[in-house]
């Protein structure tokens, strides 16, 4: 669709950055919001100061898919050192165990094996989930430790490699809430040596990837270049996955009062767009009928 930008009086996309390490997900939407000049900006979910990759970030309008992003698979490549147990289970904590007694390769590689599929994590203290009216990590820096309810997620994908008799690679393809470090950390548990994670960088998340990512740099330079356009990307590639449906402009003025209207498509979700191109809003399709489900068209003033 070669209007789904629809950069009118607000700016309105998805700009994919390359976080770099040292600095948080938080820090990254002040930067921006201050370059585009509001608040409407938002990540898709935090990835922690040491890791890097891919971070969507969602500008305008496009915050309302926040929810739709957030549930997606993400990919990523870790490095995973065997022997030191942290705090944080990352290698910027403090170590609170070390094992100088390494498992062999094959030992390392069997047990991996058992982490594929469906597990049970329990998140670590030192993460952004809310419990009891704050979050965890807070709760953590403060010397705290609470009860934590143990998550089923999904890892699809781990192929782990040698670097050194203490030192793997993980290329890790999972599920919406997994903690790779969560992961590491259970790895070294399940081996009796203990292990925490010494690099994170996320290679995807959802339909984006790092091939599509922008540093810091780049997204500035093309603000001021007045460039944004080129690096932005349109609301709709969100719903990429979803099939296209076109309305009549009758039909379209009639979703954006809030109206359901009666289609002829099959029952599904659909990303819905104007005959002339606009997008309109994410709809389900349900006997005969079209209702909104979230609507992205800009409002006028």
């Amino acid at each position: 669709m070669q209007n789904g930008h629809n950069m009118g009086t607000e700016p309105c996309g998805v700009i994919v950055m390359d976080k770099h390490e040292g600095v948080s997900s938080f820090r990254m939407i002040q930067i921006l919001r201050k370059m585009f000049d509001t608040k409407k900006v938002g990540h898709t979910g935090t990835l922690d100061p040491l890791a890097t990759g891919v971070l969507p970030v969602l500008v305008g309008r496009a915050v309302k898919a926040s929810e739709y992003i957030m549930s997606e698979d993400k990919e990523y490549s870790a490095v995973m050192r065997l022997g030191i147990e942290t705090d944080t289970e990352d290698i910027t904590g403090n170590v609170i165990r070390s094992d100088s007694a390494i498992p062999g390769e094959d030992e390392v590689y069997r047990v991996c094996e058992s982490f594929c599929g469906e597990i049970s994590q329990i998140p670590p203290m030192y993460s952004a989930i809310w419990q009891d009216g704050r979050r965890l990590h807070e709760i953590a820096r403060g010397g705290g430790v609470v009860e934590r309810e143990a998550r089923k997620v999904t890892v699809s994908r781990l192929r782990v490699k040698k670097i050194d008799e203490a030192t793997y690679s993980l290329d890790v393809a999972c599920s919406k809430g997994t903690y790779v470090r969560t992961l590491c950390n259970d790895i070294g548990a399940s081996l009796g040596c203990g292990a925490c994670m010494s690099s994170l960088r996320r290679i995807s998340a959802g339909a984006f990837s790092i091939e599509d990512a922008h540093s810091i740099d780049e997204v500035e330079n093309a603000a001021n270049d007045g460039r944004m356009v080129d690096i932005m990307l349109p609301v709709d590639t969100l719903f990429s996955a979803l099939p296209e449906l076109k309305v009549p402009e009758s039909a379209a003025k009639r979703l954006k009062t809030g109206n359901i209207i009666k289609i002829s498509a099959h029952d599904c979700d659909y990303r819905v767009y104007s005959e002339s191109g606009e997008f309109l809003l994410v709809g389900k399709a349900e006997n005969g009928k079209l209702k909104t489900i979230k609507s992205f068209f800009e409002v006028s003033q």
